[in-house]
């Protein structure tokens, strides 16, 4: 696994297909915070995106994209002028899965939004800036574009199980919205979504995430780089903010979590796993991460115990 393919599973990223928008003439619309990532995509015609913390609109033209990566309300409108009325009335009066709003028909907006698991904040959405937008014209968009044509064609056509298709894809346009990210505004990333975007720490990731049980050295990574011991570790914590070895047990931790949340198997079969010789040695690294045993973890509702392990900075 690639580490951006190891942090979705583990989050059990899933989208959900909205109500569709058809709007026109002078319109404005208003937004409660959004539950997940919110995402849109302009199909025809153009608006201006207003998010509440951000600096100024965001005009969107057709063919453009966004994911909201924080919950904020947010406003999307024809103009600067005209006064936004609450979306959710309009929403519930749709037809046919589709919403109008405006005397005209002009702009046509598809969404949804994407859920995760616990993890989810710390792991992905505190990585990522408020807004991520992905004009037409920038790499990925046509890939972007085809993903929400074939969502489109599974939707209009209605052949079985065309839902749950349709929502695979949009899994598909989240991967490639996040690749465009990180190779627009690597900048704007932090933690291991940062280190995606440094070729030698990306190296050293995905050598990790590909098998973390393995007893790694800083000189092994480095192999796996191809540069020197001390690029790699000054590469690394640079981008990732932590040292590789710091960053594999944290990641290790998270696995084990993950187990001891979902699964019933012994401690000693989990540490085996996750690249710990011995029980003990696991339960010395789990308190040291997270603050509780892991058996005390085991213990708590699943809503106590998944934000308490420790993420890395």
């Amino acid at each position: 696994m690639d580490p951006l393919e190891d942090v979705l599973t583990l989050l059990e990223t899933r989208s959900h297909l909205s109500t569709s928008l058809v709007a026109g003439g002078r319109w404005a619309l208003r937004f409660e915070a959004p539950q997940g990532v919110k995402f849109n995509a302009v199909r025809r015609g153009s608006c201006l995106l207003e998010v509440d913390g951000v600096d100024g609109p965001i005009p969107l033209a057709e063919g453009d994209c966004y994911l909201l990566a924080r919950p904020r309300p947010f406003v999307l409108r024809s103009d600067p002028a005209t006064t936004p009325v609450a979306a959710a009335p309009v929403f519930a009066r749709a037809e046919s899965g589709v919403a109008r709003a405006g005397p005209g028909d002009e702009v046509f907006l598809v969404g949804g939004r994407f859920s995760f698991g616990a993890r989810a904040q710390e792991l992905l959405l505190d990585r990522l800036p408020p807004v991520v937008h992905v004009p037409a014209g920038s790499p990925h968009a046509e890939t972007v574009r085809s993903a929400l044509d074939l969502i489109d064609q599974e939707l209009t056509r209605g052949e079985p199980a065309a839902s749950l298709v349709a929502e695979h894809l949009a899994v598909v346009m989240l991967v490639h919205v996040l690749r465009l990210h990180l190779a627009r505004d690597p900048h704007t990333a932090s933690g291991w979504l940062a280190g995606l975007s440094d070729p030698v720490a990306a190296a050293a990731l995905t050598a990790l995430h590909r098998d973390p049980a393995r007893p790694w050295t800083v000189a092994e990574l480095a192999r796996e780089a191809t540069v020197s011991r001390s690029t790699l570790a000054a590469r690394f914590k640079a981008a990732v903010g932590q040292g590789p070895l710091e960053y594999l047990t944290h990641w290790r931790i998270e696995l084990a979590a993950r187990q001891l949340r979902e699964g019933s198997a012994t401690l000693a079969v989990i540490a085996r796993s996750v690249g710990y010789g011995s029980e003990s040695a696991l339960s010395v690294a789990f308190k040291r991460v997270v603050g509780v045993t892991p058996g005390d973890y085991r213990r708590r509702p699943a809503r106590q115990a998944s934000p308490s392990v420790a993420s890395p900075s």
